[in-house]
């Protein structure tokens, strides 16, 4: 059993850079932006028979005392396995992409970099700075081909060679409805399935006092701002903003639809009635999580892992809170739904000077195959065991061992049945049936390829667009302006995306990357 407080018996500690430039980029870019292949003070690792470096995000994840990144017992289980010994560097999370920019130009570069940006990795592989991977994933790879589909890898495919191991998104979606039925109960009403019911209970939970107070303080319905946690009132029309849908066999962008301007005009009318939070445009995350906590909200789009946060936490600062998932609203035409997440979560590149790609794949290669249990549920008899068939999590070893993730996110995988023991384990919060009620409503994205030249060079234009939509929702600019809006956006950029997403949608196979 690995202590997770003590230091492998087979894993030195690892020097760490002490120079100032230590901040600049958590340890290893030197002064002239150059990555450092080698950690002044670095013992060789016991057993290894070869060093990578790799750069990864921390995911805000943070480590026990006494450890860090380059020392705790899950690097030392992937090092013992591999017989690699693995440096990691860890960007600041704000700069992270002019960081690794910074890298790539330098000319001395890590082994590995990890990032979440389909667009970062297209780029550098069309200036061919990236490594194709294809023979080393033949050679070196076989859980990786046999566990990543087809389908993920065409997405990382870039003329006609693959440029990156790509970690799934194992969840499909993350929004869906949850209600206080302790207040539809006290106001006698019925859980709402159409949007007029749903628009009836927002008005009840506004100004009938569901709370029971005598106080004029619940909010019907609340978003974050730029109209986060909305999925499911524009998926009552039938659509999702900033989406590419089928129309008459041709692409066309979601948010410049008809339906998109009748589901804003359903949300301004909630918005000029105060029925919908007037505060949302300044809503950042944590400030609409406090009011769901405190009590003043009694339905809103959660995300699938809420009822183990703000619901439960609100359950725990009032007992009589009772909270239960929801229909989706359908609206006038029978719609329903949310947005389907993105099928890759990361891409995991090799700079073309490595001299160390085959260990690079053989490390994310264990991470796909006889790894991949212990990272992603953690140590079994530490974090969980098994009783009489089912799995048990000790929640303050769950805790202690979370930082495992920006290991495990590297490489994660479609393994339903350790992802259904891992949830069910760690409590009653209906983890599992909410992915699975979500998967059932979801509403895919028409177009998966990589993402084309004019949709990175206009992605300022799209957020402006939302933007727009929140204004129009306020009142502050008239909805009678959609059209024209559209007509701007399609001018400014819009035409030229469409354009491109058609080719790609009319090209024979439709190769992505190509």
């Amino acid at each position: 059993m690995i202590n997770i407080f003590s230091r492998s018996s087979h894993q030195p500690l690892k020097g760490l850079c002490v120079t100032a430039l230590f901040l600049l980029l958590t340890g290893c870019i030197n002064s002239d932006g150059l990555f450092q292949t080698e950690k002044p003070g670095t013992q060789e690792h016991t057993g290894a028979e070869s060093r990578i470096s790799i750069v990864i995000n921390d995911l805000g994840l943070t480590f026990p005392a006494g450890l860090d990144e380059n020392n705790n017992p899950y690097l030392s289980y992937i090092e013992e396995h591999t017989k690699l010994d693995v440096q990691i560097t860890i960007p600041p999370k704000d700069v992270y992409e002019e960081k690794l920019n910074v890298i790539m130009a330098s000319g001395s570069t890590p082994d590995m970099i990890n990032y979440s940006e389909q667009v970062w990795m297209n780029n550098y592989a069309k200036q061919d700075k990236l490594m194709p991977l294809d023979d080393l994933i033949d050679r070196f790879g076989p859980d990786l081909k046999k566990n990543i589909p087809k389908e993920a890898w065409d997405r990382v495919t870039v003329e006609g060679k693959i440029y990156a191991i790509p970690s799934l998104n194992t969840v499909k979606g993350l929004e869906l409805m949850y209600v206080r039925q302790d207040w539809l109960d006290r106001l006698g009403l019925k859980p709402p399935v159409t949007l007029d019911e749903y628009y009836e209970v927002i008005r009840a939970f506004t100004q009938d006092d569901p709370d029971g107070n005598g106080i004029d303080d619940t909010i019907g319905l609340t978003f974050s701002d730029s109209l986060g946690r909305s999925a499911p009132f524009f998926g009552a029309f039938g659509i999702q903003l900033d989406q590419w849908m089928d129309r008459y066999g041709e692409l066309v962008y979601s948010s410049t639809l008809p339906e998109t301007k009748e589901a804003l005009a359903f949300l301004n009318k909630l918005y000029k009635e105060k029925l919908l939070d007037t505060e949302f445009p300044l809503n950042r995350y944590n400030s609409m999580i406090d009011k769901i906590i405190s009590g003043k909200v009694g339905l809103f789009s959660a995300t699938w892992y809420d009822t183990r946060g703000p619901i439960a936490a609100n359950k725990k600062r009032d007992p009589r809170a009772v909270w239960i998932p929801l229909p989706y609203p359908v609206g006038p035409y029978g719609d329903k739904g949310v947005y389907a997440t993105e099928l890759i979560r990361s891409y995991n590149v090799i700079p073309v000077q490595s001299k160390q790609a085959e260990d690079v794949i053989r490390f994310l290669n264990f991470m796909a195959g006889d790894g991949y249990r212990d990272l992603k549920l953690g140590f079994e008899n530490e974090v969980w065991r098994m009783e009489n068939g089912k799995m048990i999590t000790d929640f303050v070893e769950h805790d202690k061992h979370l930082y495992r993730g920006m290991y495990q996110s590297l490489i994660d995988l479609e393994k339903p049945d350790i992802s259904k023991q891992r949830l069910d384990s760690l409590g009653d919060f209906q983890l599992y049936e909410n992915l699975m009620r979500i998967e059932d409503n979801l509403i895919p994205n028409a177009f998966y390829g990589s993402p084309t030249p004019a949709m990175s060079k206009y992605v300022q234009k799209q957020k402006e667009l939302r933007e727009k939509f929140v204004l129009m929702i306020m009142g502050v600019k008239p909805l009678d302006q959609f059209g024209g809006v559209v007509e701007q956006w399609m001018k400014e950029g819009g035409d030229e995306m469409t354009q491109e997403v058609n080719e790609w949608y009319r090209a024979p196979g439709r190769a992505q990357g190509d």
